[in-house]
């Protein structure tokens, strides 16, 4: 069965016919309208018009970031697009006509695609972590997708780590997201330039001559050519990720943690502190199995894929 695999991002739309073994038989992208939010249902539409006219589409998988219904067919919230209770999989099933959609959070949906196709498709129990602008979250437990009793269960990134730390962007203080994600990155590597400007000359060097351009791909390059400061960021990035892991794996005993997102591109300089970390704040170490960490394989296609997939469920 084919499946059409939509991933809504806020400034354009992927979509791609994929096949049972996880394979994307052909793609397109449109440009996203964040404002208006039927732009978006009509975009997708496009796009399934568009690939319907040579591959036989049955079923539609939508992945969107925000909180979804538990019945997958309303997007109940979104941080960056205009949805408050918007019935998404109605709306675009009225646009499309006889092939019915369901609808995925994003981080979901590509943890998805890992634990079938990718990093985990070996596991029956998997963490996923995406390490993006923010950090989300994906869990598989006995081979089926956790999605909680209202359908927003993987919320790892607002797990409280850090009493009264910084602020974050869903209000409360201290989200671990805050401080294992692409903007905690940025944030404390500008500063660590303010303070210690003998050691970042480098990669100041490499932002223009600015602080304030200062960016996660540019500590990322930085750091594979060997840049100490830049190796130093990373591996106190990945301290977090490991340590925050290690606690999520006290309640869900994961056999496999997968780092995806961005910042993944950053390899074993994230992996390998993130690893020691999550190792040495491991309750019950030496008692227990360990789980294996794993960068995800999908790349920026888990979305598509993992909708699609989990469209067929």
């Amino acid at each position: 069965m084919l499946a059409l695999g939509v991933d809504i991002g806020g400034t354009k739309i992927g979509a791609g016919v994929v096949d049972d073994e996880g394979r994307i038989l052909a793609q397109t992208r449109v440009p996203t309208d964040a404002v208006e939010v039927a732009n978006i249902d009509r975009a997708v539409a496009r796009a399934y018009h568009e690939l319907a006219e040579a591959y036989p589409i049955e079923r539609v998988g939508v992945a969107a970031a925000g909180f979804v219904s538990s019945d997958r067919r309303t997007m109940s919230f979104a941080p960056n697009i205009a949805w408050r209770d918007y019935p998404l999989a109605e709306r675009i099933e009225a646009l499309i006509g006889g092939v019915s959609v369901v609808v995925e959070n994003d981080a979901n949906a590509a943890g998805w695609a890992e634990f079938r196709f990718g990093a985990a498709r070996h596991a029956e129990h998997m963490l996923m972590i995406t390490l993006g602008t923010g950090l989300g979250g994906a869990v598989v437990t006995d081979g089926r997708l956790l999605r909680g009793w209202a359908g927003v269960a993987a919320e790892i990134g607002h797990m409280r780590v850090v009493p009264h730390g910084h602020v974050c962007g869903c209000g409360r203080e201290g989200c671990w997201e805050q401080y294992a994600a692409g903007s905690a990155l940025v944030r404390e590597a500008r500063a660590a330039a303010i303070r210690r400007p003998d050691e970042a000359v480098a990669l100041v060097e490499r932002s223009g001559g600015s602080i304030d351009a200062i960016t996660g791909p540019v500590v990322t390059l930085a750091a594979q050519e060997g840049d100490p400061f830049a190796v130093e960021l990373l591996a106190d990035l990945g301290r977090w990720v490991g340590e925050g892991a290690a606690a999520v794996a006290a309640l869900l005993d994961p056999q496999i943690v997968v780092i995806g997102g961005g910042v993944s591109a950053a390899g074993d300089l994230v992996l390998a502190p993130a690893r020691r970390a999550f190792l040495e704040q491991l309750s019950g170490r030496g008692h227990r199995p360990e789980a294996e960490l794993a960068i995800a394989e999908m790349g920026n296609e888990a979305g598509i894929v993992g909708a699609a997939d989990l469209a067929r469920i």
